[in-house]
């Protein structure tokens, strides 16, 4: 006991200043566009809210800092069946908790604190759990020294249960409905997917028969919309995907977000506009279209020092997970990594025109309440994985 308190002193302080650089970005941006926003939203101080749910997130990343990640593995399962159990609710005639926003039913009301979207933290419980299934996978490969078809059987074994993980709350997710979070999750499980060691000649497979249902479910939509349009795709879905392909044929609609988001890009160049001088009034400008804010006011140098810091952050979370020597750990750094990433990127490319709009904010940037404590507990999970990484002279 003496020495797990001691060994939780070790703090990586370069990840720390990574996280306190984006937030002071995500501080001087919210403040530099609350003026801009609807006058609906106006009142509302987003800089005193974010800091808050800042501070929520200090206590509760600290607060898994501070408890050994070997004890999440007896309580993982436990968290992912509490992570259902809330996404399940949503599904429930509680009307009074239940909150619906554009057209998605994510949020749970809580008087005094404001909406609380579960599938933020079910992701953290989802994290946990592969990483449990995939190191307990890895330990009895190497105690057993499978071959042959039993080595066959087990990864087929594996890659059924990462599949369950991933299907039950992504089917939940599809009912809310949620596309945004939906991909995240699939970010993740392709990560384990990745990292599970399983033969490549299973994982191709698989990703074929992936690449084949998708191309059959376009094919199958050129040739009845009317069908997919009345029982699977929701109609804004849909104009998501029109408005991304061809924005400015629907910049009266559903482009809209997205031709104004290249205009406020554009209108920055180089050196950006300035802070506060913003030019381009841009819907979501606090959430999901902050980058573009970013390189509105900054410019193109602004906006690659944000993206330098993202990529420097996935880089230290990467060499935690390859120093550390406990596969549970290694195992949660990399779903941290590939949800990370995936949002970065989902988030930027969208408001590039790379990517089709979805809705994900900029983690650790973007205003946001469940999300923000969401990914700041990803990051005290990492930190914990660091302190409690041993160095030795001889390996």
């Amino acid at each position: 006991m003496e020495q797990d308190s001691v060994v939780s002193w070790k703090i990586d302080y370069t990840l720390l200043f990574t996280i306190f650089l984006l937030a002071i970005i995500s501080f001087i941006m919210l403040l530099s566009i609350q003026p801009t926003l609807p006058t609906k939203l106006q009142p509302i101080s987003f800089v005193h809210k974010q800091f808050f749910w800042y501070s929520v997130g200090i206590f509760a990343g600290g607060a898994c800092l501070f408890i050994d990640y070997d004890r999440f593995q007896m309580i993982g399962m436990y968290l992912y069946g509490f992570g259902l159990v809330l996404l399940i609710g949503l599904e429930l005639p509680l009307s009074s908790y239940v909150q619906t926003l554009n057209g998605a039913t994510s949020w749970y009301r809580l008087p005094g604190i404001g909406n609380i979207q579960p599938s933020e933290f079910m992701k953290v419980a989802y994290i946990i759990a592969c990483s449990i299934l995939l190191s307990k996978n890895k330990k009895k490969l190497m105690e057993k020294e499978l071959e042959g078809e039993a080595l066959l059987r087990s990864e087929w074994i594996l890659l059924g249960q990462l599949a369950l993980l991933f299907i039950l709350p992504t089917l939940l997710l599809i009912r809310q409905p949620d596309l945004g979070m939906t991909m995240v999750y699939g970010a993740i499980f392709l990560t384990y997917l990745l990292i599970s060691e399983v033969r490549w000649s299973i994982l191709l497979t698989i990703f074929g028969v992936g690449i084949v249902t998708f191309s059959s479910l376009v094919f199958s939509y050129l040739r009845f919309p009317a069908f997919f349009n009345k029982y699977i795709i929701h109609e804004y879905q849909l104009g998501r995907v029109w408005g991304w392909l061809d924005p400015y044929q629907h910049q009266d609609a559903y482009g809209f977000q997205l031709v104004q988001s290249l205009k406020a890009i554009g209108a920055g160049t180089l050196y950006g506009t300035g802070l506060g001088h913003v030019e381009v009034s841009l819907p979501e400008a606090h959430t999901d279209f902050i980058f573009a804010m970013i390189a509105e006011q900054f410019g193109f140098i602004g906006a690659s020092i944000v993206i330098a810091l993202f990529f420097f952050l996935i880089f230290r979370i990467v060499s935690i997970s390859l120093q550390c020597h406990d596969y549970f750990g290694s195992y949660i750094c990399a779903g941290i990594v590939g949800m990370i990433s995936f949002q970065v990127f989902q988030n930027i490319g969208m408001t590039v025109g790379l990517l089709p709009i979805t809705g994900l904010p900029l983690p650790f940037v973007s205003y946001g309440g469940s999300s923000l404590v969401s990914y700041m507990i990803c990051i005290g999970l990492v930190l914990n994985v660091f302190a409690r990484t041993k160095n030795y002279m001889f390996k």
